[in-house]
């Protein structure tokens, strides 16, 4: 079965600039997917999208291959994950060559470990899945949320307000590391969320969104518990 890796890393940062190649605990943060991917030997192809040079140059600097840049259409604010997965397979075909299977990995994903992406991609092979998708629970339940109306706060959902807390049905949410999905079944859905995709789920504590400088700082100190 063949597979590829993809890191879809854009240039355009406006938050965080030149977040995808920014010092992550010594070493630019896309590194650690580019090198996680590689050293699983899960891939016969490790890749990265991206529509700038110096993304590129960092990218192949640590063995990932670049083999073309992305087009306008898919560098754009308004492009989709999903958008720049069709280009590049797309364009692979191109080049007559195809995958079975893909695994998207965000660049900005150093709690994606080579034991986490074996382990994900054992779970997905021995399965009969489209997909995989790695989730992280809620440290909260959104069933108790607020909503502020008219400057008052108010339950968003006031039948869940006297349950229990381990009594309501857990929530997940999709954890911005790794997705795994069968080539044919995405190009039929242009998404992951189809009938049979299956969870890898994530301890939270190795889970952090990283869309500002506070994050960051919290990313970092939680990779530094990580490694302990």
């Amino acid at each position: 079965m063949s597979r590829i890796a993809i890191i879809t890393a854009r240039g355009g940062s406006r938050r965080i600039p030149k977040k995808n190649i920014r010092e992550f605990c010594g070493k630019p943060i896309i590194a650690y997917s580019i090198e996680a991917a590689l050293n699983s030997n899960c891939f016969d192809e490790v890749m990265v999208s991206t529509d700038s040079m110096e993304i590129k140059d960092v990218a192949e600097e640590y063995g990932a291959s670049v083999p073309f840049m992305r087009s306008d259409e898919t560098s754009n604010d308004f492009a989709t994950t999903a958008d720049v997965i069709d280009e590049v397979l797309n364009e692979y075909t191109k080049s007559s060559l195809q995958f079975e299977v893909f695994a998207c990995i965000y660049p900005t994903a150093p709690f994606l470990t080579v034991e986490k992406i074996c382990d994900a991609m054992d779970i997905f092979c021995e399965s009969d899945a489209d997909a995989l998708i790695s989730i992280v629970r809620f440290g909260f339940p959104p069933q108790r949320g607020f909503i502020i109306s008219e400057g008052s706060i108010k339950y968003q959902y006031p039948q869940f307000e006297r349950v229990r807390s381990q009594d309501l049905e857990p929530i997940y949410h999709d954890c911005g590391q790794l997705y795994i999905c069968k080539s044919d079944e995405f190009k039929k859905h242009h998404s992951f969320i189809m009938k049979n995709t299956i969870p890898f789920i994530m301890k939270e504590e190795e889970v952090q969104d990283i869309d500002t400088e506070s994050d960051w700082r919290i990313a970092e100190s939680k990779y530094r518990a990580m490694i302990q």
